[in-house]
């Protein structure tokens, strides 16, 4: 049986690879606004490498290198996993009003701050920059797993809710821990009672499951494309009201199988607190053009994700209403924090 740490550099390996073909192109030469970056630009990436939130900063990364920004700065990814996304936030907060700092914003960030497990709340306290796309979770066994279906699954936590070691990425009470419970909840499960390990990023929680250390992984579905294709591992159930296509055009919705639940989670970009409008409106102008680009449309659909663009003040509305959407899902399920 392999480590975790030798299937980890696998899986990230294999996930480099498919990013390169997928980033291929050179973007087109706009106009700029009032402002540019005057000095390297670092995008902090709340989770470890080779995972959707990584995917994501190095897609940045790669149309602001092909956009021939003037001044030519140097746009930087780093990673800074754990404390579910606090380590990372700390940096833009601890940048106040410095444009070149950018990180991730998710619905998962938001249940975590409603579980008590994050007291950063993304749209509130940094700078919503946008809304860039909506993704699915899915619920995923070894091939040799003997649940062969969403159904199989929620009959067996029915039972016995901590039967199954499920792995998240990259908090407990995230948007993927809800999405998941949400379904389970549906179902008939105790969800309060689930054993739920996180991991610094999905690519080391679907390595934990392929070497047999978890029974079952929830993640977004670009995490679960590479063991997918190579036959490891086998897809119950995805988030989404219909069916997907593409590597997902096999695998049923949880409605599919008698359980009414739906779930989505929007992806966005944030900055700093305290940043001029020249300087969001070049970022916002930034992420609409990647997301009206061939390079992201080509990702979304290899991911099965859904483009969602929103600018920086429909951003901040949307983000404010999906908390307290959030608040109440999370408080049926009982996992609400104190005081929130």
């Amino acid at each position: 049986m392999e480590t975790i740490y030798q299937g980890r550099r696998r899986v990230i390996a294999a996930l480099g690879t498919g990013m390169g073909g997928l980033l291929l192109g050179a973007a087109a030469r706009p106009a700029w606004g009032a402002w540019r970056p005057d000095q390297n630009v670092e995008f902090v990436v709340p989770a470890g490498p080779g995972g959707a939130l990584d995917q994501t900063g190095r897609a940045m990364k790669q149309f602001y290198d092909e956009s021939h920004v003037p001044g030519g700065k140097t746009f930087l990814v780093t990673n800074k996993p754990g404390a579910n996304g606090k380590i990372a936030f700390e940096v833009l907060l601890q940048k106040r009003a410095d444009p070149h700092y950018l990180s991730i914003n998710s619905h998962g960030y938001i249940s975590s701050y409603l579980t008590g497990n994050l007291d950063i709340l993304p749209h509130r306290d940094l700078t919503p920059i946008a809304v860039i796309q909506d993704e699915f979770v899915v619920a995923a066994v070894r091939t040799e797993s003997p649940i062969q279906s969403a159904a199989d699954l929620a009959e067996r936590l029915r039972r016995d809710p901590a039967s199954q070691r499920i792995g998240v990425a990259t908090s407990i009470g995230n948007h993927i821990h809800i999405g998941t419970a949400k379904a389970l909840g549906a179902a008939g499960v105790d969800v309060r009672k689930l054993v739920v390990a996180p991991f610094k990023s999905s690519a080391e929680s679907m390595v934990a499951l392929v070497g047999g250390h978890l029974d079952v992984v929830a993640a977004t579905t670009p995490n679960v494309i590479a063991l997918k294709k190579a036959g490891k591992i086998r897809v119950l159930a995805v988030s989404a009201g219909q069916r997907l296509g593409g590597q997902f055009a096999d695998v049923p919705t949880w409605k599919e199988q008698g359980i009414d639940s739906t779930f989505s989670s929007a992806m966005g970009i944030v900055a700093a607190k305290g940043i001029s409008e020249d300087q969001i409106q070049f970022w916002e102008d930034m992420c609409r053009r990647m997301s009206q680009s061939p390079m992201w449309e080509q990702l979304a659909e290899t991911n099965q994700s859904r483009p969602n663009f929103m600018g920086h003040r429909d951003a901040a509305r949307f983000y404010e209403e999906e908390y307290q959407s959030m608040r109440e899902i999370v408080a049926k399920l009982g996992l609400l924090g104190a005081g929130k």
